[in-house]
């Protein structure tokens, strides 16, 4: 028996709205592990949006290559976690930016986010990552 999920059931996994959790080297400590935003479309690549002078933007430059792991904290548990190189973009505000805030936070709380949020928009920063290696696991197919 398996828990490994197909390559349909990655994908469709990953591209539900989870909160993911960001993993990115920094030299000589652990590496900065920050929840993060995506979208994510069967087949291609992961986009996340973050500010272009934050600390993790600095170690992404850098390293050019993360991890990103999503899960469902109610059991039975399931996560993939994908690791690979990053590429930096151009930013689609409706597509990066109004997307995932209406996504992850309903049309309401979404719209006053954005609003709020207006001026951070001029030094956010678009990249991608593409899976190479995945790591998967789905506790519904456990049979004792």
């Amino acid at each position: 028996m398996t828990l490994s999920m197909s390559r349909a059931e990655r994908e469709a996994f990953l591209a539900e709205t989870h909160v993911a959790i960001l993993s990115v080297a920094e030299a000589g400590r652990g590496p900065l592990a920050v929840p993060v935003w995506y979208e994510y479309e069967p087949g291609r690549d992961v986009r996340i949006v973050t500010g272009g002078k934050s600390r993790k933007m600095l170690l992404l430059r850098a390293a050019g290559r993360v991890t990103l792991c999503v899960q469902d904290e109610k059991p039975p548990y399931r996560y993939v976690t994908v690791e690979g190189p990053i590429a930096f973009g151009t930013l689609d505000v409706e597509r990066d930016w109004h997307g995932p805030a209406l996504r992850y936070l309903g049309t309401q709380m979404g719209e006053a986010y954005l609003a709020g949020m207006a001026a951070a928009l001029a030094d956010a920063v678009l990249f991608t990552l593409r899976p190479e290696r995945w790591q998967t696991a789905d506790f519904r197919k456990w049979r004792p």
